[in-house]
């Protein structure tokens, strides 16, 4: 009989989960530097266009003026972001899943409908696109309707799920890099801090979040990218919570085996084995050897009668159900991180924030832009092995955005105008 092989482990997945995560990030943060490149002669989109909440920045500001109103700016948004994420806690720990679903769905229509239309209306008037307002409206309707659909559904292509998931970051980071200059790093800054403490702190509302979702084994309705599963040639890893159930059967199996081998067996009573929903035949029917007491041990003809090859198909059922068993827990974490699917799983607030960072840069230079995309991919991998290490739910915001900003700095400050020099004395290196 072939043998279940063993679950592979992430380590060996390492390369197609990068693959499978980097690849909607990359194409995430090019469109934003598309649109941003495109947009940002548009004399009718201007930093003024957001306005920020504590602090209006002006270009008669101090540095110091300009740093501290920034501050102020981001301390807000924080706090901000803190209480609705402990209110969306509490809507989580009462049950309230399908009001959070109907929120979620109607922030996604918002993006959609009026952000991404009003994107939509800026390419129309730079690109003088014939279209009338009614068709114009109606295809930006069902465009917002189906986007909503796809994302909280769950019944569409996931590729059609994945698509609208990179847009709705798309759209949302596009308008963050519209805020002013300081505010939009110092906020990269405490997001990547707030995201930091949020996950890892013992009270953070993210971490009480996914542990709640653990112990009640519910999924998190919330916006987040996931990751097709990998499916290796050498294990198939688990697909769908439903198989979580199947490794508990075997677990159940293999310890009842090993039950019955230490305690004995009666005289006509036939040892199966059993993987999954599919059981073996008889092993062996004991004539000789007959145990009185159920307590006592195999007698020694009865041990005859069992082969070397049913012996190990008995091992491997006990270890398939422990490996199983394992395994369940570490495969219920979201975040970035494993989820019930067994899939890595990326918040879309990770999309927008890396978004913007290279946005923000793509409005000075595209050297930036390079540096900037580098190191938050190489934040992004850092971040994929260390869970890869630990097995658990950990930010994907700090690594990225803290090598991000040190890399625009450094380029900007140091590498322009070492590379300009080189340029201007015609030093070819």
């Amino acid at each position: 009989m072939a043998q279940n092989p063993r679950p592979t482990s992430i380590l060996e997945t390492l390369g197609e989960e990068l693959v499978r995560i980097i690849t909607p990030v990359s194409i995430c943060m090019f469109l934003v530097v598309i649109l941003v490149s495109v947009l940002s002669s548009d004399s009718s989109v201007t930093v003024n266009s957001v306005a920020t909440i504590a602090y209006t920045e002006t270009t008669s500001d101090s540095t110091w003026d300009k740093f501290v109103g920034a501050l102020l700016n981001s301390l807000v948004f924080v706090a901000v972001i803190t209480l609705v994420t402990f209110v969306l806690v509490l809507l989580f720990y009462l049950r309230c899943t399908k009001f959070l679903k109907a929120y979620m769905g109607f922030s996604s229509f918002i993006v959609l409908g009026f952000m991404g239309g009003e994107v939509a209306l800026f390419l129309v008037q730079d690109f003088n696109v014939p279209i009338d307002c009614v068709t114009f409206l109606v295809v930006l309707f069902n465009f917002a309707v189906v986007g909503v659909l796809a994302v909280f559904m769950s019944k569409m292509a996931i590729l059609v799920t994945q698509g609208y998931l990179i847009v709705i970051g798309m759209l949302v980071a596009y308008w963050f890099t519209l805020l002013p200059e300081w505010t939009t790093w110092v906020l990269l800054v405490a997001m990547a801090l707030y995201d930091l403490a949020a996950v890892l702190l013992p009270v953070g509302p993210l971490r009480l979040l996914v542990e709640l979702a653990i112990s009640r084994d519910e999924e998190i309705p919330a916006l987040v990218y996931e990751a097709r599963p990998v499916v290796a040639s050498q294990g198939p890893r688990r697909v769908w919570r439903d198989r979580r159930n199947e490794s508990e059967n075997n677990d159940n199996v293999g310890s009842g085996l090993g039950e019955n081998l230490s305690s004995g067996l009666s005289s006509n009573v036939n040892a199966s084995v059993g993987f999954g929903n599919r059981n073996e035949s008889s092993l062996v029917g004991a004539e000789e050897g007959r145990v009185a007491d159920r307590g006592q041990e195999l007698s020694v003809p009865l041990l005859e009668q069992i082969t070397s090859a049913q012996l190990e198909q008995i091992t491997s059922a006990q270890q398939h159900g422990l490996e199983d068993a394992a395994s369940g827990e570490s495969m219920l974490l979201e975040g970035i991180g494993l989820g019930s699917s067994g899939s890595i799983k990326l918040g879309l607030g990770d999309f927008i924030f890396y978004s913007v960072l290279v946005g923000r840069a793509a409005m000075y230079d595209f050297m930036t832009v390079y540096a900037c995309y580098l190191a938050i991919i190489g934040g992004l991998g850092v971040t994929l092995i260390l869970l890869a290490l630990y097995q658990k739910a950990l930010p994907a915001l700090p690594v990225s955005i803290l090598l991000g900003v040190l890399f625009y700095v450094l380029t900007r400050f140091l590498l322009e105008a070492f590379v300009v020099q080189c340029t201007l004395n015609l030093i070819m290196f």
